[in-house]
């Protein structure tokens, strides 16, 4: 696989689990790691078109465009998870007999690359648009927060 395609897929991959854990993160109390209700993926997208609309002084078109990326990310994350349920219990399932089950590993593997590469144009097409319809010095800010969450330690 040439090393250009391995970035991306891993880029990609971590912006399906930067969804999902803020998605966890909505939830305090409990583990959610089925696919998100329809009614806290719509709370949760309010949330965060807020935050950011605020942030970077967003107008209404780049709302919306930022709102298309939540929900984009969102149908990312369910394809991610699937109705697998707690990924430790699947760990320890591969791990339940003598041997550690390979092939279910594999398969199990295969399947969230498989969710990931099936999904990811949409995902880079939602962030696209989104992160072009930024003016300069919007995108400045989205830069700099990036760099700034980069760095261990930092909390907002």
């Amino acid at each position: 696989m040439k090393t250009w395609i391995k970035r991306t897929l891993f880029g990609l991959t971590a912006v399906a689990l930067l969804a999902g854990g803020m998605t966890a993160c909505g939830h305090r109390h409990h583990r959610n790691w089925g696919p998100v209700s329809e009614a806290d993926a719509a709370e949760m997208k309010t949330r965060i078109v807020n935050r950011v609309g605020s942030k970077l002084s967003l107008d209404e078109a780049q709302k919306a465009r930022l709102g298309t990326l939540a929900d984009t990310l969102r149908v990312q994350r369910n394809a991610l998870v699937g109705d697998g349920g707690d990924p430790r219990a699947q760990l320890q399932a591969l791990m339940a007999g003598p041997t550690f089950d390979r092939s279910k590993a594999a398969a199990l593997v295969e399947g969230k690359v498989a969710a990931v590469t099936s999904q990811s144009p949409a995902v880079v097409t939602a962030l696209a648009d989104f992160y072009d319809s930024l003016r300069p010095e919007q995108q400045a800010q989205v830069r700099e927060f990036m760099n700034k969450r980069g760095h261990k330690g930092h909390r907002d």
